[in-house]
């Protein structure tokens, strides 16, 4: 199986209600893992790292897109960390058996549909270049968010590789790439002087003559009272994180000034840590494979990832015994989707009658794949209505335990919120297969006709039971005085007759 990791960057790094509506669209969803949300409220910025499978991947950042360009406004973003994007940036970065020419794809992929979709103007960088300067990262920001408001209406070199050729008004623009594993390392000095760290940081960076594959920049951290190196290291095996450090010390050094401390932003390669295990513990001849964990690896086979839930491999019997014990989840949304699914399968076996024996009209079969693909998202709806659900019983007890944390308090509604978001998701599917089998009505045939009237019936059922799932959400969202009425209004809009 070919898979990726993401790492999409929000200019959001103070408003944890709003990062967890962004980061919503990954939690829960097959086939990808929300593996770290790093928040830095100095930066103003948001680091999330995803993995999963190509479709899914992209379908995950595409929702989490669509979000942070509805509620980021830029006019009034300020961060430490450059940013020309709401979406600043979302590099694909291919693991295992997956190329780079694949992570090129996808990051394309994205990139028009952001374009097209939302308006919001496109930049391919890194690997995905289709200009040799956009490469670099930080040629394609330039300017940044209000530079680049004009660049891009007056530099034929400034435009979009989709998407409009003016800036969105809110959200920017966005840079979407392929690149190898990056790791993001900032070193704080012991001193606020700025200046100390800009000049640290124009030692380091392999541009102005530093070292090899590592990009640096000086900030001052207000919340701390420390400058701070801030960098990313596009290749460690180039340049490994004890001759980034070494560096930085030194060069602080010339101005009295030591390392105060070091920090990660997201995930790292485990060799990367090796390297500096090596070089401190002046390790000669070291073999790797005699790490215990590895060696552990190794001797059993590791069981394979599996969903959170995993509906769809699961035996009928064994999901009906799941649904009828006395435990939280699966429960009605997850039955309703699961019947969505059966609905599907029934549809499409009755479209199959519809031909001769090796022909089915073009239209027919056109529905009966969009059946097939419905059959699969029924049932990715049905585990991500258990895994919302049990969002929702996890942030109602930190609710509970913490009465005036205001982040607890938003994290339970945005919790709640996607815990209706989804069985709406499931409504609206049923309500559009629905639709479609009710106006191909006549052209089936009629020894399959009380197959038809079962997957309508079905799709009824999946409908009304999901937005009875949605009604109980809402209802909690309208006790605790918060607002809901965008969600009743398009529970009420799925619910009204075709």
């Amino acid at each position: 199986m070919k898979r990726f990791e993401a790492v999409p960057n929000f200019s959001e790094g103070k408003d944890a209600a709003r990062i967890e509506r962004i980061v919503a669209p990954a939690r829960g969803r097959p086939g990808v893992a929300l593996l770290d949300v790093e928040r830095n409220p100095d930066h103003h910025r948001s680091v999330v790292t995803l993995a999963g499978e190509g479709e899914a991947l992209l379908e995950a950042l595409f929702g989490m897109v669509s979000v942070a360009v509805a509620e980021i406004d830029l006019t009034h973003h300020k961060g430490e960390h450059p940013r020309m994007g709401a979406v600043d940036v979302v590099p694909f970065v291919p693991l295992g058996e997956s190329t780079t020419e694949e992570a090129v794809a996808l990051a394309t992929r994205l990139g028009a549909r952001v374009g097209a979709e939302l308006g919001v103007p496109v930049y391919l960088y890194g690997e995905a270049a289709r200009r040799p300067e956009r490469r670099d990262l930080a040629q394609v920001r330039k300017g940044e968010f209000e530079g680049l408001k004009e660049a891009i209406l007056t530099d034929p070199a400034r435009a979009p590789d989709f998407g409009p050729s003016r800036l969105h008004p809110t959200a920017g623009a966005v840079a979407i790439g392929a690149r190898p594993v990056l790791i993001a390392y900032n070193v704080y000095l012991t001193t606020p002087d700025v200046a100390v760290a800009k000049r640290v940081a124009h030692a380091v960076r392999g541009r102005d003559g530093g070292l090899a594959e590592v990009k640096a920049l000086g900030f001052e951290i207000r919340e701390r009272q420390l400058a701070q190196v801030s960098m990313n290291l596009t290749d460690y095996r180039k340049t490994p994180i004890p001759r980034v450090v070494e560096l930085v010390r030194r060069e602080a050094e010339r101005y009295g000034v030591n390392v105060e401390s070091s920090e990660i932003v997201g995930l790292v390669p485990e060799d990367a840590l090796f390297d500096a295990a090596e070089y401190y513990l002046q390790l000669t001849g070291f073999d790797r494979g005699l790490i215990l964990e590895r060696k552990l690896a190794g001797a059993a086979p590791s069981a394979p990832p599996s969903r959170p839930t995993d509906f769809g491999s699961m035996p009928v019997d064994t999901f009906l015994d799941r649904l009828a014990a006395r435990t939280p989840t699966p429960g009605g949304g997850s039955a309703a989707a699961v019947t969505g699914a059966i609905a599907s399968a029934l549809g499409r076996m009755v479209l199959g009658y519809s031909g001769t024996a090796t022909s089915v009209p073009a239209d027919l079969a056109g529905l009966a794949q969009e059946l097939e693909e419905a059959r699969q998202r029924f049932l990715a709806l049905a585990e991500a209505d258990a895994v919302a659900y049990e969002a929702v019983r996890s942030a109602r007890k930190a609710r509970r335990e913490h009465p005036e944390d205001p982040t607890a308090g938003r994290a339970w509604e945005a919790a709640v919120r996607h815990a209706s978001e989804v069985p709406l998701d499931t409504a609206r599917l049923a309500k559009r297969l629905a639709h479609e089998l009710e106006r191909h009505r006549s052209r089936t045939k009629p020894s399959v006709g009380s197959d038809l009237v079962s997957a309508l019936a079905l799709l009824r059922a999946t409908k009304e039971g999901a937005l009875s799932n949605v009604a109980i959400n809402l209802d909690e969202l309208k006790e605790a005085g918060l607002p809901y009425a965008d969600l009743s209004a398009e529970a009420e809009r799925v619910g009204s007759e075709l």
